[in-house]
C-alpha cells in the first residue's frame, strides 16, 4: 500500500483532485493507494474554513477507484485534535491558514500507517511517484527537499515542508510532533509548522531538488510544487501560480507536459459541479 497524505479544506478540492490525478497517471503500480485527507471545519476562526464535504470526499474516492478497484481515500475529521493540541495558540493565525498545522498531527490520529507521504496541494506529479515513496527512510524521521529560496537566504540545508517522506514509526520513538506541537503552543514561529518540525528534528534524509522543484521543470522532475515564485522581470514581483489556474499554466509558465492530467480535472470538474461551470 502507497500512502498519502492531504491537509486542507473544501476550499482546496481542486488542488486534491489534480495533484491525485497526477499520481494516478504518473504512476505504473498494482499496488493500491491510501490517499488520507485530515480536514475539519473551524469556522470559529474564518468563516470560509469548512470541512471538506462528503460530496467531495466522494468523487475523489470514485477517481481513485477507477484507477484500482482498491485504492480507497479515508476522509478523516481532526477537530478534536486540533482543538486538543493548537486551538488559540499564537500560530492559529499563521501564514497560511489552520491547515498547514494538521500534518504534525499524524503521530496521535489512530490508524496511520508507519509510512506515509505527506504532500502539499498545490503540485504535480511528474513521473511515477514510486521514485519518492520507495526511498529507504530506515534510521530517519522524515525525507525532505531543500526550500528554493530557504537555502540561499537561510540555511543550505532549508527544508521545504510541502514534500516529507514521513518515517512515522520512528518519528513516534523520537516525539518529533510532539515536540513540534509545544512549540506551536508556546512560540509564534515565522513559518509555523514547518519552522516546528525543522526545530524539532533529530534526524533527517535529505532529497534530491528534483522531489520538490519550486522553480522549473526538468524531464529529471518528479515533482513540481507550484508554491510561490518570485520573478525578476519585467519588474521583481511574485506569482502564486497553482496548476488549476491553466490558462497561467498555458501561457505564462508554458507548459503543456500535464494536460492529460488537467483535461481530466475540467471533465470530472464539469461532470460533478454542473451548476459551478454554467
Amino acid at each position: 500500500m502507497i500512502n498519502i497524505l492531504f491537509c486542507g479544506n473544501d476550499k482546496v478540492f481542486d488542488g486534491m483532485l489534480t495533484t491525485m490525478l497526477s499520481i494516478l497517471k504518473r504512476t505504473d503500480t498494482k499496488e493500491p493507494f491510501t490517499f488520507y485527507i485530515y480536514t475539519m471545519d473551524v469556522s470559529h476562526i474564518n468563516p470560509k474554513y469548512l470541512i471538506l464535504n462528503d460530496y467531495m470526499a466522494d468523487i475523489l474516492d470514485k477517481v481513485a477507484k477507477k484507477y484500482n478497484s482498491e485504492n480507497k481515500v479515508e476522509v478523516i475529521d481532526v477537530r478534536k485534535y486540533y482543538d486538543q493540541e493548537f486551538a488559540n495558540s499564537p500560530n492559529e493565525n499563521c501564514y497560511a491558514s489552520p491547515y498547514t498545522l494538521l500534518r504534525l498531527l499524524a503521530d496521535i490520529i489512530p490508524g496511520m500507517p508507519d509510512k506515509l507521504l505527506y504532500l502539499d496541494i498545490d503540485l504535480i506529479v511528474n513521473r511515477d511517484i514510486r521514485l519518492l515513496w520507495d526511498i529507504d527512510v530506515t534510521g530517519y524521521e522524515y525525507a525532505a527537499a531543500r526550500d528554493q529560496y530557504g537555502k540561499l537566504l537561510i540555511n543550505p540545508n532549508y527544508i521545504n515542508a510541502g514534500v516529507l517522506l514521513f518515517n512515522l514509526k520512528y518519528m513516534k520513538e523520537t516525539n518529533i510532533l510532539g515536540k513540534a506541537r509545544n512549540l506551536i503552543r508556546t512560540k509564534k514561529l515565522v513559518f509555523a509548522d514547518q519552522s516546528a518540525l525543522i526545530r524539532s528534528t533529530t534526524k533527517r534524509l535529505m532529497l534530491r531538488q528534483i522531489f520538490n522543484c519550486q522553480a522549473m521543470l526538468t524531464k529529471k522532475t518528479v515533482i513540481r510544487h507550484f508554491s510561490k515564485r518570485l520573478y525578476w522581470t519585467p519588474y521583481p514581483h511574485v506569482k502564486n501560480i497553482k496548476q488549476w489556474h491553466i490558462d497561467d499554466v498555458h501561457y505564462k509558465l508554458k507548459y503543456h507536459q500535464f494536460d492529460d492530467v488537467l483535461n481530466e480535472y475540467i471533465s470530472i470538474k464539469n461532470t460533478y459541479f454542473k451548476e459551478e461551470n454554467k
